[in-house]
């Protein structure tokens, strides 16, 4: 008989289509760079997880990679019969079968009704790097429970062991404090019905010869992205310009189009459209650009030269490396500034520390010098990024408060200004820099950058810089590719600046 593994069940939650293919197709799954990212941190979350939860590092780890099922499962039995903490425990019963995070006894309460000692019983926790509990990851510990239950073991309680973003890493590798847990046993073990229930409908649905018929939807991104995607959209039909290219569409919205048959932004009514999706949807059908120039250099008028083009890159880590900083906290490891001065020269000032070492107040220091170069106003794109990485930094160095606050009092964006006064059909409905730059400066493409070529590639590169296998020349490498990637955001920035203020008499 079948055992379908937790995971097998968390897919079919999703979308029982999703498991028919991971059962009988799994070589068609392609995880996106964001899933990969996310099965990353939560490996380094359930790394620390042990050392909170086994300080004297008496526990046991088990590892079916190199065990193998069965001797994981046999020794985890065995495990289980001595008060010890156990992590990557495993259970095979009732038709199912799931590893838990982390086991750990509870001490016999005094005698049963027989009047001998009490079996040891356990407590679970599974451990999650998200800031919350959310709702599947009650589905989760409903499969871990109903797994171990069966398997004979005593459940006293069940937990979410979540991140606690509030926590600032103290240093020391010392992570106490890091996770909190919320108790979910009653709901839990109240849920076993539900679960068996679960497991039928998984046996009727692989035992189907053909993969279920489904259509792509909303499903397909919750709770998380599925990695069939492109599988069950090859044959779905691609309207030339779909609605999701409106801007601020929101998912119910798309949906509750698509069951009217509507998936094309053409076919949705005027009046069901706020300004700027109808400019969208007018212009995208005529193929022709917006752009009001007057308003723009209106905009634009009230910030004479001098100006700075200013752009973060940040890093952030689930399990903080640096102390002083929190989980989950944007922590700036990179700028690019571009300073235009009233003769039209354009200067350029970059920061980037790949030591290893917190950048956060050497980077600081640095910005401060560089900004304080000029009186003039500083341009960000989505502003708003940039002036939470500066008010971060002035909460953690009190010296440094008064001169990054006024660089924040100068910051202005320059997304607004696109969004309201510009827009292109290539842009596909996104004000995105790396959409309006190709639109408006032809010259100019993140694509032609060797290696790093977004925000997403900057942070895997950083980290790869970190990492102590990272050899010298592969360091200066990607050293090189951020440098180069920061500063065109920044570079860009100038560019649109001078289209949008209509100053072709510079040459930039």
């Amino acid at each position: 008989m079948r055992v379908f593994s937790k995971s097998k069940l968390m897919a079919l939650r999703q979308c029982p289509k999703r498991l028919w293919l991971e059962v009988h197709h799994p070589e068609l799954r392609t995880d996106s760079a964001q899933s990969e990212r996310s099965f990353q941190i939560g490996h380094a979350v359930g790394d620390i997880a042990r050392a909170i939860y086994d300080p004297a590092q008496q526990g046991a780890l088990i590892d079916v990679q190199t065990e193998g099922f069965a001797a994981a499962f046999e020794r985890s039995a065995q495990l289980l019969r001595t008060a010890q903490p156990v992590f990557e425990a495993g259970f095979s019963a009732g038709g199912a079968l799931a590893f838990a995070d982390v086991m750990l006894p509870v001490a016999p309460s005094g005698a049963n009704k027989r009047g001998t000692k009490s079996e040891l019983a356990w407590r679970m926790v599974e451990v999650k790097s998200s800031t919350q509990v959310k709702d599947y990851h009650r589905d989760d510990v409903a499969v871990q429970a109903y797994a171990a239950r069966s398997a004979g073991v005593r459940l006293s309680a069940v937990s979410v062991a979540h991140i606690d973003n509030t926590w600032v890493y103290p240093g020391q590798q010392n992570y106490q404090g890091l996770l909190v847990e919320e108790d979910l046993s009653a709901e839990a073990f109240g849920r076993q019905a539900e679960v068996t229930a679960w497991i039928a409908q998984a046996h009727d649905v692989v035992a189907q010869a053909q993969e279920p018929s489904i259509a792509v939807g909303s499903h397909c991104d919750v709770p998380y992205a599925c990695g069939f995607y492109r599988h069950c959209s090859r044959n779905e039909p691609q309207p030339e310009y779909p609605v999701v290219w409106l801007p601020h569409i929101s998912r119910q919205r798309v949906q509750a189009l698509a069951e009217q048959g509507i998936d094309d932004l053409r076919c949705v009514p005027d009046d069901q459209l706020n300004p700027r999706q109808q400019r969208v949807k007018s212009h995208t059908s005529a193929g022709t650009v917006y752009f009001d120039a007057r308003g723009a250099a209106q905009d634009l008028a009230p910030f004479p030269l001098p100006l700075q083009f200013l752009d973060f890159e940040t890093i952030q880590f689930a399990v903080p490396i640096w102390a002083g900083t929190r989980p989950y906290q944007q922590i700036p490891f990179q700028y690019s500034l571009h300073t235009l001065a009233p003769g039209a020269q354009l200067l350029h000032h970059d920061f980037l520390d790949t030591s290893g070492q917190d950048p956060s107040r050497a980077l600081a220091v640095s910005l401060i010098a560089h900004c304080g170069s000029c009186d003039g106003a500083i341009f960000a794109y989505n502003a708003g990024f940039e002036k939470s990485c500066i008010n971060g930094l002035a909460a953690r160095f009190a010296d440094l408060s008064a001169a990054l606050r006024a660089i924040n009092d100068r910051i202005h964006d320059l997304l607004p200004v696109a969004r309201n006064r510009y827009y292109h059909p290539s842009q596909q409905g996104s004000w995105s820099i790396k959409a309006v730059l190709p639109a408006a400066v032809p010259a100019l493409r993140y694509g032609d950058l060797d290696g790093v070529q977004d925000g997403g590639m900057a942070m895997d590169a950083f980290l790869e810089t970190l990492h102590p296998d990272t050899g010298a020349a592969q360091k200066e490498r990607l050293r090189t590719q951020l440098l180069a990637y920061c500063q065109l955001d920044t570079y860009a920035m100038v560019k649109l600046w001078q289209v949008f203020a209509g100053r072709t008499d510079l040459t930039l």
